[in-house]
């Protein structure tokens, strides 16, 4: 899965899913351009990743009239975009009886609108790859099997699913794939703060559910590295589920 002298763009860069699979696109040659809110932990994942052309960008993502401007900056300073990974999201757990528009809002603002606003932008002529490219949207496995408490992060979710089937059919003609990947819960920050705040007993039913134990973010990397390689190069428009047998049952 040779990613050479590829510039892939990876949002959600600074911690958990994002973080992994910059430093691993990175080890497999990509020029990797990080997205992310928080500027001290960005350095960190910087200085983890292998030697290349790499840049950084502490920004929010939902300032959707400074993305262009920076999609701009990307092409003047290391070339034409072959791959986009959409990491960044917000997950909350609210009853519906207490849910807020502004809880939808954020959710879908930030899950869904700020990734396709990307590819919107990234598409055009004058930044992509002639040759092709690849964008990955990360959906949740929450998004087919739902979740008490999770309507607004559900259904952002599901919307990507939705998106990318149509968004791979407009694309396609200028040979770019577009997919999702559902996982389950993986070991990352957010879930390792979820778990200290839950009682053992509701530990021990998340544990349950995944037949394969709880993923690890590497699980996860190196399949978005598949999917942005030639190796994937007739998958487009499909949502994969990697979820250690949580869908099963």
């Amino acid at each position: 899965m040779n990613l050479k002298d590829s510039v892939i763009l990876v949002t959600g860069a600074s911690s958990g899913i994002g973080k992994q699979c910059a430093i691993d696109i990175s080890n497999a040659g990509a020029n990797v351009v990080l997205f992310g809110r928080n500027g001290d932990r960005l350095k960190e994942v910087y200085n983890n990743l292998s030697p290349g052309n790499h840049l950084v960008f502490q920004n929010d993502i939902t300032e959707y009239d400074k993305l262009e401007p920076l999609i701009e900056e990307i092409l003047l300073k290391i070339g034409k975009i072959s791959g986009f990974v959409s990491c960044a999201g917000i997950e909350s757990t609210v009853p519906m009886q207490v849910l807020k528009p502004d809880v939808y809002k954020e959710h879908f603002s930030i899950n869904v609108i700020a990734g396709f606003e990307i590819a919107r932008i990234i598409s055009k002529k004058k930044f992509i790859n002639p040759d092709g490219a690849s964008f990955i949207f990360l959906s949740s496995i929450m998004s087919i099997l739902g979740e008490k408490g999770k309507i607004a992060y559900c259904s952002s979710k599901s919307a990507l699913i939705g998106g990318v089937k149509a968004m791979a059919l407009e694309l396609a003609p200028k040979k770019i794939r577009v997919n999702c990947i559902s996982p389950a819960i993986v070991e990352t920050e957010m879930t390792q703060k979820m778990f200290e705040e839950l009682p053992e007993s509701s530990m021990i039913d998340i544990l349950s559910r995944h037949p394969l134990g709880i993923g690890k973010p590497s699980d996860i990397s190196n399949l978005v590295k598949f999917l942005l390689s030639g190796q994937s190069r007739w998958i487009t428009g499909t949502n994969l589920i990697i979820d250690g047998g949580y869908s099963c049952q």
